[in-house]
């Protein structure tokens, strides 16, 4: 979820470690030590296994329940999450009951908790911009998700900085009102970013430090109580964050962190009736919540995300690149990976697909540029692909086969990066739409071609898709880029011969268009949208007029 670029700025301040073989995965040992951190990563393993525990009410506590992770790299059983059951979850239920509607702060009430929160920000970030630490989380991240040192380290540098942009004042100027003049004398509008108190966080696996910590820091900014529940397979990196939250002076009661089950959380969510709840992850579990908790919700959801190659045909090595990287990087576990490619008849004359291929070919488990899979296991990604090769004219472009030579449990995925192409004709047959608009959270990509009277068929295609998250419009032609911009929806789209379906700095908004739920992720505008609502208070404080007297009813 960050800038294909993001990395390049580090590479001077941190040095690129050699990584051992994935088999083993054991890193070099770190010289240092923090006093924030519980864990080493280069030493999590089924013999030294972390311990992640639960925050209620500014006290760490475990669990009799404890949910025992696999290595993704070798199965072997390295992390231990003590996960509250269905019978305790009355502390959170209590801790955010405490948090009155209008929350820990707002314009009226306690605000030097804004000043005391960007003061957070400039520590937090002050330590994230040190290599060691900065080290650390990538090397963390990369052992409960598997992803190359420079996607990984990338996460690490987008997170520090969003807090970067949030130091000092810039806090409490997310709280900024505006006032309008009244009818008469003593008479004026005001409105205020209010907090909604107690909301809750429910963020997925695949970007374990940045999306739960730039909405988490969101909604503390606007002055709610936050709950935040991680995917279990990589809350540990959450958990290493909050304790450097609390080094650098956030009060460990701002907030609470629990890991359960699915289950636990949904009765968690019903009892405790938090005022908003934020969820990134699956449209299926997203549908459910929304009815549950009857639309107080925000959403970041499935993206089927696709990306068009206009007429002009310019720096195919570059624009091959960016497709690699956006279908493959991560293994596709990207929220913004790129699931579709149409294809411009002159691209498909080029040696667009012959690059992709040699691309795709580069990617190894050695370096963690192909990997696990965490949520679709290999038999289910070849299972599909034999599905989209019955339709007619389809072909496999490259990949479909499982990685070799590994030892990831079968609980997870691995293959190697494909890409099947599907005539556009087919695509928008009704008996085949839903099999190939299909999300994979994989290195899987569908690519098709289009004429140049075809464009229409296209967006006929992206019109009956219901995920609009990212796209990418790659052309340089002004007149192609309004045409297709024009009739279609997604909430961050790229446009030009750079653009990319992948990435979510911290310097632009990233979020779903078309659907009132959706929520954003970064900027100031995503902030206000997601962690507060509007309130007008309207003073009208006289004097009144001399010789006033009670008017005739009306």
């Amino acid at each position: 979820m960050y800038g294909l670029m993001a990395f390049r700025h580090l590479k001077n301040r941190v040095p690129q470690p050699q990584l051992a073989s994935p088999s083993s995965f054991n890193f070099s040992r770190l010289v240092h030590s923090f006093s924030f951190a519980t864990v080493k990563a280069e030493e999590l393993s089924g013999s030294q296994p972390a311990e992640v525990l639960n925050l209620v009410q500014g006290n760490w506590i475990g669990s009799s329940n404890r949910n025992t992770i696999p290595d993704p790299l070798n199965g072997e059983s390295f992390i231990r999450v003590a996960e509250v059951d269905e019978k305790g979850i009355q502390p959170f239920v209590e801790s955010l009951s405490k948090c009155p509607k209008h929350g820990l702060h707002n314009p009226f009430k306690s605000p030097e908790r804004y000043l005391m929160l960007g003061d957070v920000s400039i520590k937090a970030a002050q330590k994230l911009s040190l290599p060691e630490v900065s080290d650390f989380f990538a090397k963390l991240i990369q052992r409960v998700s598997p992803k190359s040192y420079e996607q990984a380290l990338g996460e690490v540098f987008v997170t520090g900085k969003f807090l970067e942009n949030f130091c000092g004042d810039q806090v409490r100027f997310l709280a900024r009102s505006f006032a309008v003049p009244g009818n008469h004398l003593g008479q004026q509008s005001n409105g205020y970013r209010w907090p909604f108190g107690p909301v809750t966080i429910i963020t997925p696996f695949n970007f374990p430090l940045e999306i739960p910590l730039l909405q988490l820091m969101g909604a503390l900014y606007m002055g709610n109580k936050p709950l935040l529940k991680v995917d279990s397979k990589v809350s540990l990196v959450m958990e290493q964050m909050l304790r450097l939250l609390h080094e650098c002076g956030l009060p460990v009661e701002d907030v609470d962190f629990i890991n359960s089950d699915g289950k636990t959380m949904n009765k968690l969510l019903l009892e405790a009736e938090p005022r908003m709840t934020l969820f990134t992850g699956s449209s299926k579990v997203a549908e459910k919540l929304a009815l549950d908790l009857k639309g107080r919700i925000k959403l970041e959801d499935a993206g089927f995300d696709w990306k068009i190659l206009g007429p002009d045909v310019q720096n195919e090595d570059y624009v091959a690149w960016v497709c690699d990287q956006d279908a493959y990087a991560c293994s596709g576990q990207k929220c913004s990976a790129q699931s579709m490619l149409f294809m411009h008849e002159n691209w498909s004359k080029s040696s667009l697909i012959e690059k992709l291929t040699g691309l795709a070919s580069r990617r190894k488990l050695d370096d963690l540029t192909v990997g696990p899979v965490l949520t679709v296991t290999t038999k289910e990604m070849l299972d599909h692909m034999k599905k989209l090769l019955e339709i007619k004219g389809s072909k496999l472009l490259f990949g479909g086969e499982a990685l070799e030579n590994h030892s990831i449990p079968a609980i997870y995925g691995a293959i190697k990066p494909t890409a099947v192409f599907i005539p556009l004709e087919e695509i928008l047959n009704e008996n085949n739409y839903d099999l190939v608009t299909k999300e994979i959270f994989g290195p899987f990509q569908v690519v098709t071609e289009y004429k140049q009277n075809e464009l229409q068929l296209v967006l006929n295609v992206l019109e009956k898709m219901h995920a609009h998250l990212t796209a990418a419009v790659v052309s340089n032609d002004p007149l192609f880029l309004q045409e297709v911009i024009g009739n279609s929806v997604n909430g961050t789209t790229y446009a030009g011969l750079r653009a990319r379906t992948t990435g979510a700095p911290q310097n632009h908004w990233f979020g779903p268009a078309g659907d009132p739920r959706g929520a954003g992720i970064g900027t100031p505008e995503a902030i206000k949208l997601v962690w507060s609502c509007h309130r007008e208070v309207i003073y009208d404080i006289g004097p009144v007029p001399q010789n006033w007297q009670t008017p005739k009813p009306t």
